[in-house]
């Protein structure tokens, strides 16, 4: 018998991903509706501190692996710890953050525990009758939108975009700490990692921002993307894309938003030259405040924005940046 919402949760350098904190919230409804617990998975060295920090986000156990094989994320030995802790505890709903490292991770734990795996998730929720996962992904390049059930393997997979789901208000709470052992052999470690570099662009994830400055096709050309860094630095934001300009290679692909590319949940979002296809509108419509500049008053951009500015933003951009510049003494 399989039961409860189980979270493999990231973390990296003793830092918990947001990620994991974003799916113990999605975990933590689906629990609810179902009358069931949520579960968190956390591997690493030295990293039982954390437990706490997920417990207050909305778990009602955390379960780590504590060992020096996994300081570092290596596949076999982190996919061996969860097949083994699986194999504990029978989840009935398992949820991976679709992120570089559950990427690698989900598809070899399926494989491994014979089941089903849906990937790149943007929703998900409970059929009342079914009592099934309901799975909902872009399909077909982003032009429809697939709903994908597994009734009848157990646990249910789907790994989960950064930022699409919204974590649980930090508050104290109450859980179960437990330690799960494992004999990891030196044939685990298949891979020998000879040195760590860490990134460094001075550019953050478009996810973790709270104000973006997109740009799409109207753009023209990428070095039409300056302005618009220009108005990111003065308000200490970060530029996106559309599809259109990650496809023209203007942009760096981490840059996109839309179903294809990132959800994006920023207090303030600019979408410049951007017509607003669905597949980018599902990517940012969760914005909390909505500014549309397009020179075609029937742009379907309009329709979800709060503030809409007909006019060329090739103009409008290096005015408002100057303006910005004048009002805070620049």
């Amino acid at each position: 018998m399989t039961k409860n919402v189980f979270v493999i949760c990231e973390q990296r350098d003793g830092v918990l991903q947001k990620i994991s904190l974003e799916l113990i919230g999605k975990g933590r409804e689906l629990a609810d509706h179902t009358n069931q617990k949520v579960v968190a998975l956390l591997m690493g060295h030295q990293i039982e501190s954390l437990a706490q920090v997920l417990i207050n986000h909305g778990a009602d156990k955390v379960v780590y692996v504590d060992d020096p094989m996994l300081k570092d994320y290596m596949t076999e030995p982190n996919t061996k710890a969860t097949c083994a802790v699986l194999a504990q505890e029978k989840p009935d709903i398992v949820l991976v953050g679709a992120t570089s490292i559950g990427r690698d991770l989900a598809p070899r734990i399926a494989a491994r525990i014979e089941t089903g795996l849906t990937a790149d998730c943007t929703s998900l929720s409970i059929d009342d009758e079914s009592g099934d996962l309901l799975m909902t992904r872009p399909a077909f390049g982003g032009n429809i939108m697939a709903t994908i059930i597994c009734p009848e393997h157990r646990p249910q997979m789907a790994t989960v975009r950064p930022g699409v789901m919204v974590a649980c208000q930090e508050q104290q709470r109450s859980g179960e700490i437990a330690k799960f052992d494992i004999a990891f052999s030196p044939d685990d470690a298949n891979v020998e990692i000879l040195e760590t570099v860490m990134s460094t662009k001075k550019s953050r994830d478009i996810t973790e921002a709270n104000i973006l400055i997109s740009g799409g096709r109207g753009t023209g050309k990428p070095e039409n993307f300056v302005p618009l860094r220009d108005l990111a630095d003065q308000l200490g934001g970060e530029v996106s894309a559309s599809r259109a300009v990650i496809d023209a290679g203007w942009q760096e692909k981490d840059r996109q938003v839309g179903q294809t590319g990132k959800t994006v949940r920023p207090d303030v979002y600019f979408a410049c030259g951007i017509s607003g296809a669905i597949q980018h509108v599902a990517g940012m419509e969760e914005s909390g405040l909505i500014f549309a500049i397009n020179k075609n008053p029937e742009a379907p951009i309009f329709d979800v924005a709060d503030v809409g500015i007909v006019g060329d933003m090739h103009r409008i951009i290096p005015k408002l940046t100057a303006r910005l510049k004048k009002e805070m003494g620049e």
